[in-house]
């Protein structure tokens, strides 16, 4: 993917050059709203009345988010499950489109999202390489040239040549991963793939990053706040849409931390309050 700008109406159109030579990545207040339906009927009914009644409630999974990223930053993103971070680097990606906002990316990106996204489960890992690497800008000829390497990086071996379906998850986050880090990206995103990995795999990613740190730009996700530490100076702290917190990794972690364990005290003590039975 080369330079990309995504906005809505209501956000206005996002400024081609107002970045800058060094920024790869402005986020400039980006929300995004689901409509929920409690009955799957609703749905129809909602069209059928073309607006004229609502059938369904707002949820808005990101509230007015704005940031940059500089490029050969290392940027982690924390949070609990639903907090807005995977929505936030779907849309970044493209793949999702903001209500409200804009987001400008300079260069190709190259993201391991959902496990599994791009591939195609009943093509062979072999198959999927090519079909990944042509979405992410390769020509056959550089993907040709490229393979051998991949699939030196993925360790899956005679599996190479069997469908993807057949795979385990660490499988495929094996070869998901070789692909991206063969495509010569300028931004890697990365959401919480290295967690299902084995030990020895996850510790072989983490070099290539460190690698790819001296060259890229890398968004990634983790619950794992020592892998945050480890690899980035820069975090962000998404709680239910909002930015709670960006700043220095450490700052941003230990005021996450510091609020989980007041959660936690905060449940316990309303347990302990509540009658038996």
């Amino acid at each position: 993917m080369s330079d990309t700008t995504l906005s809505t109406p209501e956000g206005g159109a996002a400024r081609p050059g107002s970045a800058g030579a060094e920024t790869v990545i402005t986020v400039s207040g980006v929300s995004k709203r689901y409509m929920v339906f409690e009955r799957p009927e609703h749905r129809l009914w909602q069209g059928l009345w073309r607006g004229r009644r609502k059938f369904y409630r707002d949820f808005w999974a990101l509230h007015e988010l704005s940031f940059e990223v500089q490029r050969g930053e290392t940027v982690g993103i924390i949070g609990h499950n639903g907090s807005g971070k995977s929505t936030l680097l779907q849309i970044i990606c493209g793949t999702l489109s903001p209500t409200s906002g804009s987001v400008v990316v300079h260069g190709r990106v190259a993201a391991l999202l959902e496990l599994g996204s791009g591939f195609n489960p009943e093509f062979t890992g072999r198959e999927n390489v090519y079909l990944n690497g042509t979405i992410l800008g390769l020509s056959r000829h550089e993907i040709d040239e490229r393979f051998e390497r991949i699939a030196q990086f993925a360790e899956i071996g005679d599996f190479i040549d069997q469908p993807v379906k057949t795979y385990s998850s660490g499988m495929v986050v094996r070869l998901a991963f070789a692909v991206i880090a063969h495509v010569d990206a300028d931004l890697l995103v990365i959401d919480e793939a290295l967690a299902v990995g084995d030990a020895l795999f996850t510790q072989k990613c983490l070099r290539f990053l460190r690698a790819f740190q001296e060259r890229g730009t890398i968004l990634f996700v983790s619950h794992d706040t020592g892998a945050v530490l480890n690899l980035c100076r820069r975090a962000l702290w998404l709680s239910q849409g909002r930015l709670a917190q960006a700043g220095n990794a450490k700052d941003v972690v230990e005021a996450y931390m510091r609020a989980n364990v007041e959660i936690a005290q905060r449940r316990a003590e309303s347990s302990a309050a509540s009658p038996p039975g």
